[in-house]
């Protein structure tokens, strides 16, 4: 058996919300980290976006603009995790948030698969937004490739 914690990806949507639910219900008393991945340096993959679809050169970026959407962005994750965390307390788990700045290229499965490694998750719970009958590419990548128990609580 693992030893580390719960792993409960929460990105603020209800079915992030009703997985850290879920999860509390069934692990009640576990140590748990609610982890929101944030993509740093974002503001400057937008700013370049536009101009890369359309063949145009890329627009003049100011770097302070940009650093402090960065910023805005980082404390917004920060702000989430921490009500996350704190409502994962009164449902029972001995939780912490934790905040990881990702590249904008790297996708959400692979974050939530590595600090599920790191921290040697006894399991990793997410939320599964309405696709249909089939899972969405973030719980997907977490079912094929966590190296623990996945937990994929779907959205009402």
């Amino acid at each position: 058996m693992r030893s580390g914690p719960v792993l409960i990806g929460y990105d603020g949507s209800a079915a992030a919300e009703r997985a850290l639910r879920e999860t509390a219900g069934l692990l009640r008393g576990r140590e748990a980290v609610v982890l929101v991945v944030w993509k740093a340096a974002l503001a400057f993959e937008l700013v370049a976006l536009p101009a890369a679809t359309v063949g145009l050169p890329p627009a003049p970026i100011d770097v302070r603009t940009a650093l402090e959407v960065d910023r805005s962005r980082f404390e917004a994750a920060s702000r989430g995790a921490e009500r996350a965390a704190e409502l994962a307390r009164e449902l029972g788990l001995d939780a912490e948030p934790l905040v990881v700045a990702d590249d904008p290229e790297t996708p959400v499965d692979e974050t939530l698969v590595r600090v599920a490694r790191e921290r040697d998750a006894q399991v990793v719970a997410v939320g599964a937004h309405k696709h249909g009958p089939i899972l969405g590419s973030i719980s997907r990548g977490v079912v094929r490739n966590a190296p623990c128990p996945a937990l994929v609580v779907r959205e009402m």
